[in-house]
């Protein structure tokens, strides 16, 4: 989602950027590139003024919001209270209680050196995210069928879910694994 929005911002000031200099170049006639950016000579009221200063606010407060969920990790560990009535006592079960037994069953998947999974959500609808370091030669699709035919269809049920929305993201390493000659 970062990289879409930021593509779309760049793509939005790249096509400014053009628009501005090929005005300024006398290539597009669209705007008289003589003439004035705003009519009239006088101040703007007052009203304007504030509405850009908290234009600006808002702004470079989302700008610095956004900064620091690129700067912290995400929570990779919550604890999910699974019954509603906490009166007659309660399970807790911690998010990485149920991914380590995943992972684990990922990382066996041949041509596979590391895996990493969370959850997160609310444990009636989760999402999975995870990522997996595989090696060059390794099939994308193998590895893909692997972890959905064998992996999460043994989370899933450790969950007792019926679907378990997904997002995973494989990384390529150059580290080789173990080959018999």
């Amino acid at each position: 989602m970062n990289r879409v929005l930021l593509a779309m911002i760049g793509l939005v000031l790249l096509a400014a950027g053009g628009f501005a200099i090929a005005t300024q170049t006398g290539v597009l006639t669209l705007v008289d590139r003589d003439a004035r950016l705003v009519p009239g000579v006088g101040e703007p009221p007052t009203w304007v003024l504030y509405v850009i200063a908290a234009s600006g606010v808002v702004v470079a407060l989302l700008a610095l919001r956004w900064l620091l969920a690129q700067i912290t990790p995400a929570t990779k560990n919550q604890t999910w209270q699974l019954e509603e009535d906490s009166e007659s006592g309660g399970t807790e079960l911690s998010t990485s209680a149920a991914t380590d037994p995943f992972v684990t069953d990922v990382t066996a998947c041949p041509g596979v050196h590391t895996a990493r999974a969370a959850l997160s959500g609310p444990p009636a609808s989760p999402r999975l995210a995870m990522v997996v370091g595989i090696e060059q030669d390794t099939s994308v699709a193998a590895v893909r069928e692997y972890i959905g035919a064998y992996a999460l269809p043994r989370l899933r049920q450790a969950l007792d879910l019926g679907a378990l929305p997904t997002a995973v993201e494989f990384r390529f390493t150059t580290k080789e694994g173990t080959r018999v000659q």
